[in-house]
């Protein structure tokens, strides 16, 4: 497949028939993760589309199954109803038409009554001059609504919104549309670069998902990157909530150290007065690790608050071993999400203690002597009066408490992943989940989460330090796929 034609479903059918031999290798590498959505073959990144219907979870997500790098994008489709079982479907989306020939990039879904609303960026390069910079020229962005009954077939699709529907003093780049309802209005923020490589979010207003009229845009006092791509604004325990994707900022001490940042602002809107104020001109961080970006929530059925992030980042200086196999990246646990105090909290979804087996329970003393683990488990670490602290994974990975800063160290791996950091007023708790290439590390009850990719395979856990607790250990199964 070319990087700038159309695919068609007809396309990825011949390709899928042509490449068995492809699909087994990815299947036979053993950093294929235990209870990770993964791309069956090649590359993965944002998630889309997530929602409930009818009682089934859709999981929507970039793909490109042709290989590792993520040259072509579709929307890869899975479902599941508890979070354990899952069915990979077919794809369900193609980049097939003028107005998205060259990738159907990230969107999100909305559902009322019987049908679920899909919006989505419509990605067109044009190539019919030299001199596009592809930042003010080059590059159309539309925006894209279809239909569903049933999150399996699809209606035509229908653009809502084009490059003369945005503010003038925006650049080209202009993406990733969420939708939710306030009263009688819905809303959609996009994504947003303007023309003095300033980062905002668009907000667009409508009354029946099909016209939309410009709104307003949500930025900050001073400038804050150059783009806030992945916009998700949504109500968290009667607290208004932005998360969002800037780029371009820089480091600030132990904040912001990714190459592009995962940010969350509080925000108070009168959406009858069509004013906002931030609470914050610096937002808080999403997830301290190195392997986080573009995270979508949805609300389901039982009033859940679910967030799931893609377990990658565009354009690291770190790498992925399993592009030698043919594959790259995954989609983050399922989190449920709480606003206490000001701060974002995230814990994984109670589903996941169903794949628990063989607990045991430790005192600090053995703890600190050494457990014995496969790469596959979950570790609930309780901690009292705790100075100072090291944990050790995998021989070589460490979490480090000291003098009021909490070090994830990866050692020799992390294939270029070095070092983050935050910084705790106390150390209380420590939730691991450990996949065969991957950490997710809860901290205090999920005021903090470092999320990555790791590549070493000495099992094993052991903590010690300046302080008391116990910890619980259970090994873990794998998703089961239909």
């Amino acid at each position: 497949m070319k990087k700038y034609e159309k695919v068609r479903r007809e396309d990825y059918e011949a390709w899928y028939r042509e490449n068995r031999g492809y699909r087994e290798r990815v299947r036979a590498d053993e950093n294929r993760l235990a209870y990770h959505l993964m791309p069956e073959t090649g590359w993965l990144n944002d998630p889309n589309g997530l929602c409930q219907f009818q009682g089934l979870y859709h999981i929507y997500y970039q793909y490109t199954p042709f290989e590792p790098t993520g040259e072509i994008k579709l929307w890869g489709h899975y479902t599941t109803r508890d979070f354990i079982h899952y069915k990979q479907e077919e794809p369900a989306l193609f980049p097939d038409q003028d107005m998205d020939a060259h990738g159907v990039y990230s969107g999100s879904a909305y559902v009322e009554g019987n049908t679920i609303h899909y919006f989505y960026t419509g990605n067109v390069k044009l190539f019919d001059r030299d001199d596009y910079d592809y930042i003010m020229s080059g590059r159309v962005s539309n925006t894209i609504h279809f239909t569903s009954q049933d999150g399996y077939h699809f209606s035509a699709k229908e653009l809502v919104l084009n490059h003369k529907d945005y503010p003038a003093d925006m650049s080209c780049h202009i993406r990733d549309p969420k939708v939710f309802k306030k009263g009688e209005f819905y809303y959609m923020v996009l994504g947003a670069r303007d023309a003095r490589s300033r980062g905002t979010v668009l907000v667009y207003r409508s009354m029946d998902l099909i016209k939309w009229e410009y709104f307003n845009r949500i930025t900050g006092k001073e400038p804050f990157g150059y783009m806030w791509e992945c916009p998700d604004l949504f109500c968290l325990d009667d607290q208004l909530c932005l998360i969002c994707c800037p780029q371009g900022v820089k480091a600030m001490g132990t904040e912001y150290q990714n190459v592009h940042q995962c940010t969350v602002f509080c925000l108070d809107y009168d959406f009858g007065e069509n004013t906002f104020r931030l609470k914050s001109e610096l937002p808080a961080m999403v997830d301290r690790g190195f392997d986080f970006y573009a995270p979508q929530t949805f609300q389901d059925e039982k009033g859940r608050h679910i967030l799931i992030g893609w377990m990658g980042i565009p354009d690291a200086d770190y790498t992925n071993p399993t592009v030698q196999a043919g594959w790259q990246h995954a989609l983050t646990m399922p989190r449920q999400l709480h606003m206490r105090e000001g701060r974002l909290l995230q814990q994984p979804l109670e589903e996941m203690e169903e794949i628990r087996r063989d607990r045991r329970d430790y005192d600090f003393a053995k703890l600190e002597k050494g457990v014995e683990t496969g790469l596959v488990f979950e570790a609930c670490i309780s901690l009292q009066a705790c100075r100072d602290m090291r944990l050790t994974l995998r021989d070589d990975v460490t979490l480090s408490y000291e003098n009021g800063l909490l070090t994830l160290d990866m050692g020799t791996c992390g294939s270029g992943r070095t070092r983050r950091s935050v910084s705790l007023e106390q150390l209380t708790g420590l939730r691991v989940f450990s996949d065969t290439t991957s950490l997710e590390i809860f901290v205090n009850d999920g005021r903090e989460v470092f999320t990555t990719r790791v590549y070493g395979t000495h099992p094993g856990m052991r903590i010690e330090g300046n302080c008391s607790g116990s910890g619980t250990v259970y090994e873990l199964n794998g998703f089961i796929y239909e």
